[in-house]
């Protein structure tokens, strides 16, 4: 083949996958054309169920179509058809709407807890929270039959109600039935729920032929949607067993299959959905977490697949169903350790919170209204409590701060020799009893309590809508002002507790600078002032309830500072216990004396090296 017929062939060959590219329909218009095509369906359906050829036609053009081969449902064939009609269950806490279709929960409203609306500064706009609401979600058994498999959520159930119970009954043409039944309590969040597959023994195959199938579609319920997302997952418990759960950060599954599943929980960041099997437990579970993207209007997919034992089907299968607020209380009533789903923590710091934080906070909250105040108040105590070690702490600086003239002319002596500085520092701080690491033990002692705090702002439904000063909500991060543009790390925002706090924390760490001595190691100078920036990025979008604590702390602890270091402590007295100090005999072997002995070590080694690095240029 010649070189121009190539080039032709090829230049043809582009021509054509352009104009089937420039020519192909837009995707808009590919789902109109589908669209068309469905509702051509539809109707040729209906005029063919019309004409008897098909049980019932349900068909409207701008919703879901209920096109139904009642061949296809068996022994249910007759409860394939029929009209969806919607039931309420209510009290003074929740109002559930549930569906005759499926028998199941369609969404329950919380009457005490709002969704915010509006954008902080701007007018108030809220709405009644709502759970398990979304359309998308299911509630649904699937029944493998011996020649077929059948999804209650296809089926039409029968509804008889009465007050706050209401039973569904989906008949088959053996005799059996299937049926649901719903009790809401007249106080709180609890639902009695029922289940029963009856006369079906000798259609229903395999060791576990019903499978519990639900499937909750999370929409973001509060304005830190991070924290939500973060926060929003599966709980679950095995009998005899701790709770566990999915990954809150990623995609995650989990399954069980070994041992009785005793409860599942879907949940928010401060509501949940749960599931309780009273007696034994469902025989196995499949759990699956899926995260979204940030534009997707859901946070997450989480669902859970729960075989029920055969033996059980027959009578009734007794569960409860939870369906409201994150209350430790509430939560603590099942007695089943449902309450572990409120992420306080798991270890010594998960303790400290729902065993002494919590309980406290919640005593303090009994005398005081605001819960800003009660912040401030739990802050007082413990700054109290832990005054002995701060008192310590501030008298070791001050000794430091006293031996300042006796350490000023090392760095001349020893010039740029930091390790040989440090050493000499050590050496004088041990010769007169001066522990640098004094000042670190109220740290120390705080950082349990600091680090539950830590879980407990944003994992307790208290400071949920709770306002204090400017704050709105003091579960979630308060607003200053907005910026136009998203910094990583810090958002779209300024928090002006955060903010206030990290200014705080750099004067303090400026006032403290001044009464040190940094010689061996000059860095520190600078280094110090890097924590407050560090701290301001990652707290920025942090509940505002913890940046309150964190500002009120360190306010507090400046003043404790400034007054003691000012008006108790007698600087000539220091010096001169000082020196009596250093006119006693030293203990060998000691913190100090370890340290002193290893950096000496080290400065044997360094000088060896110098040692050597000289001889070989010579």
């Amino acid at each position: 083949m010649e070189r121009n017929q190539i080039i032709g062939f090829a230049l043809i060959f582009l021509i054509l996958i352009g104009w089937s590219y420039f020519t192909q329909p837009t995707p808009e218009e590919i789902e109109a054309a589908k669209e068309e095509a469905r509702l051509e369906k539809l109707r040729q359906e209906q005029s063919q169920a019309q004409a008897g050829d098909i049980a019932e036609v349900d068909f409207q053009e701008n919703s879901a179509p209920a096109v139904v081969d009642s061949s296809q449902f068996g022994i249910f064939a007759k409860a394939a058809t029929g009209k969806e009609q919607t039931y309420t269950l209510s009290n003074d806490q929740i109002s559930i709407s549930l569906s005759s279709k499926g028998g199941r929960i369609i969404g329950a409203e919380l009457k005490e807890h709002f969704k915010i609306l509006s954008q902080p500064k701007e007018e108030v706009r809220k709405e009644l929270v709502k759970l398990f609401e979304d359309a998308k979600n299911r509630w649904n058994y699937e029944i493998q039959l011996v020649d077929r498999t059948i999804n209650t959520q296809d089926l039409y159930f029968e509804a008889q109600q009465s007050g706050n119970k209401i039973t569904f009954r989906a008949p088959a043409a053996s005799g059996g039935v299937i049926e649901q039944s719903y009790a809401l309590s007249s106080d709180g969040y609890n639902v009695d729920y029922d289940v029963k597959f009856s006369g079906l023994d000798n259609f229903l195959r395999g060791e576990t032929p019903v499978n519990l199938e639900i499937v909750n579609f999370m929409d973001p319920i509060e304005q830190n949607r991070f924290f939500e997302k973060t926060y929003s997952t599966i709980y679950f418990k095995e009998k005899d067993d701790d709770s566990d759960y999915c990954s809150c950060r990623g995609d995650d599954s989990e399954q069980i299959s070994d041992e009785p599943v005793e409860w599942i929980s879907f949940v928010n960041q401060f509501f949940n959905t749960s599931v309780i099997v009273e007696d034994g437990g469902f025989a196995s579970m499949d759990a699956r977490v899926e995260m979204y993207e940030e534009d997707n209007p859901d946070m997450k997919k989480v669902s859970a697949t729960m075989a029920l034992p055969k033996d059980r089907l027959g009578s009734s299968y007794a569960m409860q169903l939870y369906l409201g607020p994150n209350e430790y209380k509430r939560l603590r009533a099942f007695d089943n350790r449902l309450e572990e789903i409120i992420p306080f923590g798991r270890s010594i710091f998960g303790s400290i919170n729902r065993h002494l934080i919590r309980p406290f906070f919640n005593w303090l909250s009994g005398f005081i209204g605001s819960k800003g105040i009660v912040i401030i108040v739990l802050i007082f105590i413990i700054k109290m409590a832990v005054f002995p070690l701060t008192y310590k702490m501030l008298k070791s600086q001050a000794k430091m701060s006293a031996l300042k003239p006796q350490l000023a002319g090392l760095k001349d002596k020893y010039k740029d020799d930091a390790q040989k500085i440090q050493m000499e520092t050590m050496r004088i701080y041990r010769e007169y009893g001066v522990s640098p690491v004094g000042g670190c033990m109220p740290m120390i002692a705080q950082i349990p309590i600091w680090y539950a705090l830590f879980r407990f702002f944003p994992a307790s439904i208290t400071f949920r809508q709770e306002p204090f000063l400017w704050a709105h909500d003091l579960s979630s991060y308060d607003v200053w002002f907005n910026l136009p543009f998203t910094i990583p790390i810090i958002g779209a925002h300024l928090s002006l507790f955060t903010v206030l706090y990290a200014v705080s924390q750099l004067i303090y760490t400026y006032y403290n600078s001044k009464h040190m001595d940094m010689s061996a190691n000059p860095a520190m100078k600078y280094v110090q002032y890097l924590m407050p920036l560090m701290f301001f990025g990652f707290f920025n979008t942090y509940a505002s309830g913890l940046t309150c604590y964190m500002l009120f702390s360190n306010l507090i602890t400046i003043g404790q500072t400034i007054i003691t270091k000012n008006f108790v402590f007698d600087n000539d007295k220091i010096l001169a216990d000082l020196n009596v100090q250093k006119a006693k005999p030293k203990k060998k072997g000691g913190f100090q004396d370890r340290i002193a002995k290893a950096l000496e070590q080290q400065q044997k080694i360094r000088e060896q090296q110098v040692s050597q690095q000289k001889k070989k240029r010579k």
